[in-house]
């Protein structure tokens, strides 16, 4: 199993062993000791599952009050995993890291509580399983603009379908600014 650190602090991909044979294959998605002593030591409390149709584009979310660090995964399909530094104060602040995601492979990724979060489905049907670090908070969710020009993620959708939640998503410095930062 491999931990790969990336551009932003803390955020890591896990290539999990993936042992193969005529009947299938079989992975751990997750094993507390090994994740810890590769640097992911995150009591999680909940695990989320969420089914998708290519084309669709989830984020970017952020839960303020309630923030949750998130181990996720791409069960069936594929998917690209974006993760955006929002905090000012950050040496990598408004950077973002790209991971494709898919069931091939079983890579994940860890996002740590803090970061702005989103995928864009890129395979027929895709079920993304992820583990969070904290309970849902409804009145803590905030969602950043997904395409807002002054991150410049190059999101492989061009029309991407979207909640109402996500397409009426805030600029960057308008969620700054309603945070108070």
């Amino acid at each position: 199993m491999k931990f790969l650190e990336t551009a932003l602090p803390g955020v890591v991909v896990v290539e999990p062993d993936v042992y193969r044979d005529a009947r299938g294959f079989f992975v751990e998605t997750y094993q507390r000791e090994k994740y810890e002593a590769g640097g992911i030591a995150v009591p999680f409390v909940q695990d989320n599952l969420s089914s998708s149709a290519r084309g669709v584009l989830r984020g970017l979310h952020l839960q303020t009050r309630r923030p949750q660090a998130k181990l996720v995964r791409v069960a069936l399909g594929e998917a690209l995993d974006v993760v955006v530094d929002v905090d000012p104060r950050s040496a990598t602040f408004k950077r973002h890291v790209a991971v494709r995601l898919d069931a091939e492979s079983q890579r994940q990724i860890f996002v740590p509580a803090g970061y702005a979060h989103g995928i864009a489905i890129l395979g027929e049907r895709t079920l993304v399983e992820y583990k969070v670090s904290d309970f849902y908070d409804p009145g803590g969710e905030l969602s950043i603009l997904w395409n807002d020009p002054e991150l410049a993620i190059p999101w492989p959708l061009e029309s991407p379908v979207l909640s109402a939640k996500d397409a009426a998503g805030l600029p960057l410095a308008e969620a700054l600014a309603k945070l108070g930062r």
